[in-house]
């Protein structure tokens, strides 16, 4: 069966921490058999099992990061799908060979994130809503991104305490950002400033 690409990302919605995109290439139906799905649905004990198995039986595994700062320079123009396609256009055009992409769309309209992406490469497309639930290769990369996302995570906790999962519906993450806007009156440069969570929390600490 010829090889295709999947990509997705970890961490798009995340006020803490990178956004992290990732390719994996190769025979969809032997990712199948590795039992990779939906890295929400896995442990991170799975995810790191998996993830040796998907470098080992990859044509090409790769992932881009994209620090809160450009993260918040997108957000603010109103262009995070652009942001994202960029990085996913870099990553298709590293891991040349596969000529069908399969995307896990991050526009509630895939066909028009599509066709953005498609404009990019010289690859066929798929931009799907679901598709690290549908097509194995995008569950591979949805590990491969949650993974290194999640190293990342480590390291900042190791740098500037616990930030949780990073996410605004994590009292732990709220609290490290309670904690940083509140009592230090500034914060990491780990954050995303164009949140509405980090707004919310600069208003009830009374910080500009």
């Amino acid at each position: 069966m010829p090889n295709v690409a999947g990509v997705d990302e970890a961490g798009r919605g995340a006020v803490v921490g990178p956004l992290v995109v990732a390719i994996v290439v190769g025979d969809n139906e032997a990712f199948a058999r590795l039992g990779v799905r939906d890295s929400k649905l896995l442990s991170p004990t799975r995810r790191a099992r998996l993830y040796g198995r998907i470098v080992r039986t990859a044509q090409c595994v790769d992932h881009v990061k994209a620090d809160p700062s450009t993260v918040d320079s997108f957000v603010f123009r109103g262009k995070l799908n652009v942001l994202e396609a960029q990085m996913m256009a870099s990553l298709i055009r590293k891991c040349g060979g596969a000529l069908e992409v399969y995307v896990d769309s991050p526009d509630p309209r895939a066909e028009r994130f599509g066709s953005m992406l498609g404009g990019l490469v010289p690859a066929r497309v798929r931009a799907m809503a679901g598709a690290d639930r549908e097509v194995p290769v995008v569950a591979a990369a949805s590990i491969v991104a949650k993974v290194v996302r999640d190293d990342a995570i480590r390291e900042i906790a190791a740098r500037y305490g616990d930030p949780g999962s990073g996410y605004p519906s994590d009292p732990r993450t709220v609290e490290f950002l309670r904690r940083w806007i509140c009592e230090a009156g500034s914060m990491p440069p780990v954050v995303r400033r164009s949140w509405h969570t980090v707004r919310k929390i600069e208003e009830s600490c009374g910080v500009r």
